[in-house]
């Protein structure tokens, strides 16, 4: 069995209101072209979060394989999926941004202005190492900075998900909720004060900002794609932080959840909940998306903040042929081959 519960990020949960149209632009723009699935079905196990009454969605997850986490694609088809009433300022609670890595933050810049219709910010020197901010087309924003964990070179510009932004009421207790989680993690800065490396429209304010970084390790299936992971947590100063999903479905408009690849979820549920994080939802089996199944949590972060553990039970290699991984009759510890994850990019889609 692994020394590791988590091997990294699998993905973020991105609540849109077309999912096609949606997958489209992270795939032209930020080169999420792999699909794992893509699947039209009910969600009877999230009615906690959906106004206790079972929604129909459709999902899709897609991998960009220069490595890195991927994109749970989602939307409602049982309603409207909801926007927020007021728009998102750094430190409200939840899911503020993610943080897509790339090899050339520079080559980046270029290539996300080229071809995205969106607001790109401008190059900014952050604690550690240089990124830039952009929007996507429905209302979130996003970050893309340099990391140090690589799976291949694809020549795409931009890769997968290398970690979060999360607004925390107080940095102080989240610290020990992801600390339980994902240890070992170690601070790379804990800095307060009014930062130019933010977005403009929220200069002048205060805001204490903590990075937690757990580095990769080689243990678990996918450890070499997923790499490591980065949170950071950012506490505003001189405001009260509005909840993003205030009076609103898990589903809805914005990033969703924090997913992450877990190894032992049995064991991860028995030491998380005996530090008082208890599993709000829980598969217990297997559970099947389209050509995948595993086992799937959710538990909350201190200010509700939803995080989705997921340990994979089987993953499509090559759909076209009907080649499924069992991953169940592996040691869990030993990272899958390289050729064997190079082989899903023969699923890839083209625009």
């Amino acid at each position: 069995m692994s020394s590791q519960l988590i091997s990294g990020i699998q993905q973020v949960g991105v609540g849109v209101q077309n999912v096609p149209e949606a997958w489209q632009w992270y795939r032209r723009v930020l080169g999420f072209d792999v699909p794992v699935f893509d699947d039209k079905a009910p969600a009877p196990l999230m009615t906690p979060y959906t106004g206790g009454v079972v929604q129909q969605r459709h999902a899709a997850l897609a991998l960009n394989l220069a490595g890195g986490g991927g994109l749970e694609i989602w939307s409602f088809t049982s309603r409207v999926s909801q926007p927020a009433s007021f728009k998102m300022e750094l430190g409200d609670l939840g899911i503020n941004a993610i943080r897509f890595k790339a090899p050339d933050v520079k080559k980046a810049h270029a290539w996300v202005k080229s071809i995205s219709k969106e607001a790109v910010g401008p190059l900014v020197s952050l604690p550690e190492g240089e990124g830039f901010w952009g929007n996507d087309p429905y209302g979130n924003i996003y970050q893309i900075t340099s990391d140090t964990s690589w799976f291949q070179n694809t020549g795409k510009p931009v890769g997968g998900v290398a970690g979060v932004v999360i607004g925390v009421s107080d940095i102080d207790k989240s610290i020990p909720f992801y600390t339980n989680l994902l240890e070992p993690l170690h601070v790379v800065y804990d800095k307060t004060g009014v930062f130019d490396d933010l977005p403009t429209s929220i200069s002048g304010q205060r805001y204490r900002r903590v990075l937690l970084r757990k580095n990769f390790k080689a243990e678990g299936a996918f450890s070499k794609l997923l790499g490591n992971i980065q949170i950071e947590l950012i506490q505003a100063l001189d405001r009260k932080p509005k909840k993003l999903f205030e009076n609103r479905f898990w589903g809805d408009c914005g990033f969703i959840h924090l997913c992450f690849d877990a190894l032992d979820l049995a064991t991860l549920k028995n030491k998380i909940q005996s530090k008082g994080y208890p599993f709000t939802v829980d598969s217990e089996s297997s559970f099947g998306m389209e050509s995948a199944a595993g086992r799937f949590a959710y538990v909350e972060d201190p200010d509700g903040t939803l995080i989705e553990l997921v340990e994979t039970h089987k993953l499509p290699i090559l759909k076209k042929i009907g080649w499924f991984l069992d991953i169940q009759k592996r040691k869990h510890q030993k990272p899958l081959p390289d050729w064997m994850l190079k082989t899903m990019g023969l699923n890839r889609v083209k625009d």
